[in-house]
């Protein structure tokens, strides 16, 4: 049984990156890059468990895309993120590196397992070559450690370290300061840690973005409800004929966010919105929209297109299909004539056809944030 546990480090804002999306959700390939670089690590070394922190909101979505790893909720920094996946390392050592750091060589793990005996903790560094200023003096650069991860710790130690509201942004700071050793390898250019945009140019173990596009499909009804607004793609098209819903009942809204979902692979409406929540209750559906999207965006996702076929005897939406279109377009973000609106009825067949409420079913389609042309 392997003595070292992996812990990969990715709960953090990567706002340094990009507002729009998450580094940790680039994608390499197919891959997420929070995945990428915890496989790059596991075919060089065996763990006898890989855990990754996530953001909360992100958690349900990564835990898609594998059964075989721990994924931990991270706190508000990195420490507190450590401290969690900490209570769950149950090995005599453990492998603490960030998502960020992905090009990892064999060499340098073996640098760390080979002196993981010699201290409390062992540490990459990088030599400085250049002329080092500090508060306006010159200083010795030999002096001088860049220090990398990932870090090679005693779990013990490290739990210990880390119990001070002292932050520290490396492991082998916390150690030092209650009196741990250190032993410092050789580190590697290559595993230099992505922070900016810039910073992809220079990581060549970083392939682009896959080219696939992902369609999902969504359907949803909702029977008819009086004294109520009818909103329908986030347009009012009835004063007091709404929707029976536990919120304003947009059935185009709800349907699109099911193919939006769908298509990322992400689940669908009624996990991230439940129906028995109150935050939820009576709430303007376009409002639910805006935030598939911008997980979506997060998590690496461009929208490209999407069809709405809207089922109707009541009301009659020849007028508003151009409204619909021009509303969903803005929220998307996307241009409105990738935005297409159908209206129907069913013949007077079904329950739309006797009047009892509406259906819609929709087609989205997605592609990966290219990160390589940006």
């Amino acid at each position: 049984m392997p003595d070292l546990t992996l812990v990969m480090l990715g709960a953090g804002s990567s706002s340094r990156f990009n507002r729009r999306v998450k580094k940790q959700w680039l994608r390499i390939g197919d891959l997420p890059l929070w995945l990428f670089a915890a496989q790059n690590l596991q075919q060089h070394l065996p763990f006898a468990r890989t855990i990754v922190t996530t953001s909360p909101d992100e958690r349900f979505y990564a835990e898609k895309f594998s059964d075989a790893i721990c994924f931990v909720e991270g706190g508000e920094t990195r420490q507190a993120s450590l401290k969690n996946a900490l209570l769950h390392v149950n090995t005599p050592y453990v492998l603490v590196s960030d998502i960020a750091r992905a090009c990892i060589d064999q060499a340098l793990l073996m640098r760390l397992l080979d002196a993981k005996e010699s201290a409390d903790i062992v540490v990459p560094y990088l030599n400085v070559v250049d002329t080092v200023v500090y508060e306006h003096q010159t200083i010795e650069r030999e002096d001088v450690k860049l220090i990398q991860t990932p870090q090679l710790s005693k779990t013990e130690v490290l739990r210990k370290a880390l119990e001070t509201p002292i932050a520290y942004t490396d492991d082998s700071s916390a150690i030092k300061a209650i009196g741990g050793s250190v032993a410092y390898v050789l580190g590697n250019a290559n595993a230099k840690k992505l922070t900016c945009q810039e910073d992809l140019a220079s990581l060549a173990c970083l392939m682009p973005p896959s080219s696939d596009h992902f369609t999902g499909y969504g359907f949803d009804v909702h029977a008819y409800e009086e004294g109520k607004v009818m909103m329908l793609g986030g347009v009012e098209v009835h004063p007091d004929i709404g929707f029976k819903a536990h919120s304003d009942g947009d059935v185009a809204i709800h349907a699109l966010i099911d193919a939006l979902l769908g298509a990322a692979g992400a689940g669908d409406i009624g996990e991230l919105f439940p129906d028995n929540d109150l935050r939820y209750k009576n709430i303007d559906s376009k409002i639910l929209l805006r935030e598939v999207c911008s997980f979506l965006a997060k998590v690496g996702f461009t929208i490209t297109h999407c069809d709405l076929t809207v089922m109707a005897e009541f009301p009659r939406l020849s007028g508003f299909k151009d409204p619909i279109r021009f509303c969903l377009a803005d929220i998307l973000g996307i241009a409105p004539v990738h935005v297409n609106v159908k209206a129907t009825t069913t013949e007077k067949l079904g329950f739309v056809g006797r009047k009892e409420g509406v259906a819609v079913s929709a087609t989205a389609t997605l592609k990966y944030y290219d990160w390589k042309n940006r």
